[in-house]
């Protein structure tokens, strides 16, 4: 089903060669002459990475887009953060989707001020304002902003365009803003990792189920982490376009930097069908082009598949499940404990009756689900079919207002309705913890993006324990079908119906507020009273006392354990209430141990006293002073750090780094970190993110970090930083590195932000 290849390969004639002895010696004898250097720029990633660098270094890019878009969680403080750095306009096509905070009903009028934050910046900065539940904001980027050879950056981790020949990244809202300001996104030429498709799907099998495969084989052993996926092949154009789209949105869960697919006369076809002929470009690789590695994928080989709680990596194919339940059931249950935490109690075995394992909800929904073929699919498996008046329930989500008018023209909205699922408007909330809230103990199957914990909507630290399944609508409907047992839509016997689609662009136009890039000065910011403004952030001082305020040994820690995803939404506008949720889910001590340390900090910059703040600080500085005599007490500063082995894994939500920030944390300390835009998000919040050596940690919960000089380290670009544990008896060095960082990341890093770095 899926081969991973480890050594570089050359791609001629829709063909892969391993780029070993033999297959250099294939390739001469067909005279070719196979070179890797000339190979790498003959990528589809290279040609479009490159086509948007301005640097004038391949190696070291730094790019602007062609266009940015946000959703209603995010687009408020990336447009205060642009605001208070000297924003007059958006220099570039900015879209406001409303998808996230759609459900104008939690936390009082703040959900809809943010709303209409947002169609007053559009109007005064010049950009396209998207209405709550017209369209999930990757949606309305397919059908509105796509392009082939393009380049989008979105303020969502899952922010993928390539099956449409659109190279896109998700990043955290400071990367927006830099684009915004007219600055550049820096990355080094990433590696191109070649995803090389044979084959066709069996009938049943759908775009998750490609997809999940794909992110079991690649996720656990980084085999594309912050890497290019490109997908070719034969067996791509036997794929529809709304295929292509449903595998490539779920490339965000490989850890990947981005996707680019080749484009061919179906791609043409689905930009003609939205009424933009003109933005249809041929993308596709040259002969000879050269991949560092290539994922080799057997579409004829894909089964149906499920992803196990509590990450999309955790694949099986639902016959397996079907056959082992008790060992997967309990493997998941084993999963829970880390997870979850020793103290809940988590069990599906109760799910197993009649010999077979029945789930409790099934939902269609979002970037990855909504789709218009996976709504047909679906609908053709359930039709003449009832869930019944039980515990099962089936929700289903167009991605878009024109996607839904078309399921409505056609009668599918009907044959959902007749079965007994129901049909609700664009939203990506089942996919964050903010919509379909399953029952205590329930078990939810998905077409959705994640299955992290607590992304359904449960609360641990109540008690509430609910779990997600990723699976692919067409085995939700067959599940569905079928009183809510586990089945895979290989079982269905029916045929699918491949109904026309077509796109009605008035739906748009009567709705959307399009600036088509006019800025009014005039209009006014309307600011509700939960919109607040970032605090005032001090620049890296000479030097840094750390104490560690959290201490997290999973394998992985996901940007909702840092900060909530559901129950926090409507505070993403109001910097300091959003970090009261801060680690809630994972440290529920996290907040106060960090306020504590952050008095010390808060009252040098009064000109206060700190030890008198914190009295703590009075042992650990007459420590410090007795391994270095001349340390200066006048030159110092104080603040939190926690320790995670690998944080940042999942969306891009800058306020993961930023709810630490404001709480008075300088510094991160991981063996790795899970994600560039994570570890990006660090930076541009002023936070140091630094690594150690993975093994014993020579701190724990609760010690003192010392980093003499650190902000000459920074600034002169020290490879190793020593580093020092103090504790009442003792002083420990330990070494630590930031690994690599640009020029103008040492010097946010340094003004203690992305807004002092741009604030003249």
């Amino acid at each position: 089903m899926i081969q991973l290849i480890k050594e570089g390969v050359f791609l001629y004639g829709n063909e892969l060669t391993v780029n070993d002895k033999e297959g250099q010696e294939k390739l001469k004898a067909r005279g070719l002459a196979p070179d890797a250097a000339s190979g790498r720029k003959k990528t589809m990633a290279w040609k479009i990475m490159h086509a948007h660098n301005t640097s004038g270094d391949e190696e070291n890019l730094k790019m602007k887009f062609d266009s940015l878009i946000s959703h209603d969680i995010t687009y408020v403080g990336i447009i205060q953060t642009a605001r208070a750095s000297g924003l007059t306009r958006f220099p570039i096509p900015y879209v406001l989707t409303n998808c996230h905070n759609s459900l104008c009903a939690v936390g009082g009028t703040i959900n809809e001020d943010d709303h209409m934050f947002g169609l007053s910046a559009a109007k005064k900065y010049g950009g396209i304002y998207v209405p709550p539940h017209m369209a999930v904001i990757h949606q309305y980027a397919r059908e509105m902003m796509t392009g082939g050879g393009r380049m989008i950056l979105g303020s969502d981790s899952h922010t993928r365009y390539g099956a449409l020949g659109t190279m896109a990244i998700g990043e955290g809202g400071p990367e927006l803003v830099k684009q915004l300001l007219s600055q550049t996104y820096d990355v080094a030429m990433p590696e191109v990792v070649c995803i090389y498709l044979t084959g066709k799907p069996a009938k049943g099998v759908g775009p998750q189920d490609v997809a999940l495969a794909i992110i079991g084989a690649v996720f656990g052993n980084g085999f594309v982490k912050n890497r290019v996926m490109e997908f070719t092949g034969p067996g791509v154009e036997n794929l529809s376009v709304d295929f292509r789209i449903g595998v490539d949105v779920m490339t965000t869960e490989t850890a990947c930097l981005s996707s680019i697919w080749k484009t061919d006369d179906k791609v043409r076809e689905y930009y003609d069908i939205h009424g933009r002929k003109e933005d249809y470009a041929p993308v596709s690789p040259e002969e000879g082009a050269y991949y560092g590695s290539a994922v080799v994928v057997d579409l004829d080989k894909v089964k149906p598949m499920i992803a196990m709680p509590f990450h999309p990596s955790n694949t099986y194919t639902i016959e397996e499940v079907n056959a082992n339940l008790s060992d997967i059931l309990a493997d998941t249950e084993a999963r829970a404990k880390v997870s979850l935490g020793e103290e809940v109690t988590y069990s599906l075995q109760n799910k197993v009756h009649d010999g077979g394992f029945y789930v409790d909800q099934g939902i269609i929904a979002g970037c990855a689900g909504g789709g218009y073929e996976n709504l047909c699919a679906a609908a053709d498996i359930l039709r003449g079919k009832y869930i019944g008046s039980g515990e099962f329930s089936l929700d289903v989500y167009p991605a878009s207002v024109p996607i839904f008018y078309e399921l409505v023209k056609n009668q599918v909205a009907a044959e959902f309705m007749k079965a007994g699922a129901i049909v609700k408007t664009a939203f990506c909330g089942p996919c964050f913890g903010a919509g379909d809230t399953p029952a205590h103990n329930a078990f939810s199957i998905r077409h959705s993006t994640r299955n992290f914990p607590n992304r359904e909507g449960s609360k641990v630290q109540n008690g509430q324990v609910a779990s997600v399944a990723l699976m692919d609508a067409r085995s939700i409907a067959a599940t569905a079908a079928n009183g809510g047992r586990l089945t895979p839509a290989t079982e269905f016997d029916g045929e699918f119906t491949e109904k026309p689609y077509f796109f009605d662009a008035e739906i748009y136009k009567n709705r959307v507020f399009d600036s088509k890039g006019v800025a009014d000065p005039d209009t006014e910011i309307r600011l509700g009273p939960n919109i607040k403004d970032w605090p005032a952030m001090s620049a890296l001082p000479e030097n840094l006392i750390l104490k560690v305020v959290s201490e997290i040994h999973d394998p992985v820690t996901t940007t909702d354990e840092l900060i909530p995803s559901g129950e926090t939404s409507s505070y993403r506008s109001n910097p300091l209430g959003l970090a009261e949720f801060a680690l809630s889910r994972k440290d529920p001590a996290y907040v106060g141990r960090a306020k504590e340390v952050q008095k010390a900090q808060k009252a040098i910059e009064a000109g206060e006293c700190p030890k008198c703040a914190l009295p703590e600080l009075k042992d650990v500085l007459e420590n410090i002073k007795k391994a270095f005599p001349d340390f200066d007490e006048e030159k110092y500063g104080v603040g939190s750090t926690i320790f995670a082995c690998k944080p940042g894994d999942g969306s891009a939500r800058e306020q993961a780094a930023s709810c630490q920030k404001v709480l008075g944390g300088w510094a991160n300390v991981a063996f790795e970190y899970a994600t560039k835009r994570y570890r990006s998000n660090l930076i541009n919040w002023g936070m140091l993110p630094l690594l150690v050596k993975e093994g014993d940690l020579p701190f724990a919960l609760g010690d003192y970090l010392f980093l003499p000089d650190i902000k000459k380290a920074v600034e002169e670009k020290w490879e190793k930083i020593t580093a020092y544990t103090i504790r009442p008896d003792s002083i420990e060095a330990f070494n630590t590195t930031l690994g690599d960082l640009t020029d103008d990341e040492r010097e946010i890093i340094l003004k203690g932000c992305l807004i002092n770095y741009n604030r003249v």
